[in-house]
Formats: structure tokens, sequence, C-alpha cells
């Protein structure tokens, strides 16, 4: 049995909708962000920074996303979500995929900020603004190439993709979209994928967000 251990609205989202694409029998098994589970010993033998995804697979446990979707695509490439050593689209394929932690970095840093430290004068508007512009930097290369390409890469669906679909659930809270509408266009094909439909309704109810966008106010 494959065993995904999973956040709701959280990185693992990628792995979940990954699998899902794939169509793979597997179990998911939920976690809090906020209760202490993710430091104890049990998990922390599965992924030791305490982090999801952790996936149970083929008689072992993987941690960290970026390699969990890498060992899925090689190990089950007759899905053709990878791209393979010598494919002409191999290069990309690996920029895109890890450009999505950057991304996700980022991300973490405005959740630290806004949503995981309670006390509100403890927050920073310079960091705040800073990291919200940075990612906002960060969707500019990709509204480019969305604007030429139905996906990440120009021959289709792929890992790459699964990549940034965490990524593009919480930027929104952060950065405004409108300037993007490739990137807007590309989120609501993906949505309209089956196993993503099928992969949000697995993911369970987000716990992080208490508004619709988060913004310093000038002053």
């Amino acid at each position: 049995m494959i065993r995904l251990h999973h956040v709701p609205f959280s990185r693992s989202f990628r792995i979940l909708w990954l699998l899902t694409e794939m169509g793979l029998d597997f179990e998911v098994v939920e976690h809090s962000i906020t209760d202490g589970s993710l430091r104890r010993p049990d998990f922390l033998a599965k992924s030791p920074a305490g982090r999801v995804p952790a996936l149970e697979i083929d008689g072992r446990i993987l941690f960290e996303s970026g390699a969990i979707t890498e060992y899925l695509c090689e190990t089950r490439a007759q899905h053709g979500f990878g791209r393979p050593p010598g494919h002409a689209e191999r290069a990309e394929y690996l920029e895109w995929l890890h450009y999505a932690e950057t991304m996700a970095h980022l991300v973490a840093n405005l959740n630290l900020q806004w949503v995981f430290l309670r006390d509100p004068s403890m927050r920073s508007p310079t960091l705040l603004k800073m990291e919200a512009r940075r990612l906002q930097l960060t969707l500019a290369p990709l509204e480019a190439r969305l604007s030429r390409h139905d996906h990440v890469l120009p021959s289709g669906f792929s890992g790459a993709d699964t990549m940034l679909g965490y990524n593009l659930l919480a930027a929104p809270y952060f950065v405004r979209l409108d300037p993007f509408p490739a990137i807007r266009a590309y989120v609501a094909r993906m949505a309209r994928r089956p196993a993503h439909i099928a992969a949000r309704a697995r993911d369970g109810v987000q716990g992080f967000y208490r508004q619709e966008f988060y913004e310093v106010a000038d002053g």
C-alpha cells in the first residue's frame, strides 16, 4: 500500500495530485501543522525536517516533494509525466520542477509572518512587502512561459505542473493575479482536470488562511 503523509492545503498536495493523475491506489494519512505531531519521533523518522509530504512506497519512505516527484515520474514512467535523460525537454523539466520550490519558499516565509506569528506586533511590514514582491517577481517568468504554452513544458502535462499546483493555490493570498492572465487561465485549465478535481476533494479543509487576501497597509 502506498501511504501519503499529508497536511491539507500544503506542499503535499503536489504529491496527492500526482498520485491521482497516475491512477494509483493510495492511503492519505492526514496531519496537522499546529498540534506538534510533525515533531514527534515517529514522524521525524519518516521526514527528518518534520515536514510533509512523506511517502511510503516500494518498501521505502521518501521525503521532499521534488524528490518524490522525480522518483514517481521515473519509476512510473509509463504515465509520461517525467522527462528522462536524453529527452529534449529534460533540462527544462528539471529547471521548472525545482523553480517551484523557490516559489514555495517565498510562500512559506509569508505564511510564517501572516499565519503562524500569533502576535501581530511581531510581524515585519518591510519583510512582508519584500517577500510578497519577490513572490510576484517569480510569477513573471511563469506568465511569459504560459502565454506560449498550455502547460509548463511545450509537449504537455508533467510533474512540473503538479509541483506548481500548491504554489498557485497559495500565492493568490499574497499576490494579486490580475496582471497575470496566462497564469489565471492555466490555473483554470488545471482545475478542470479530473484528477485535480479528485485530488482537491481528498485534500481536506485548509486551516491556514482566515482572510481572502493578506496585504500590508501603507503608512
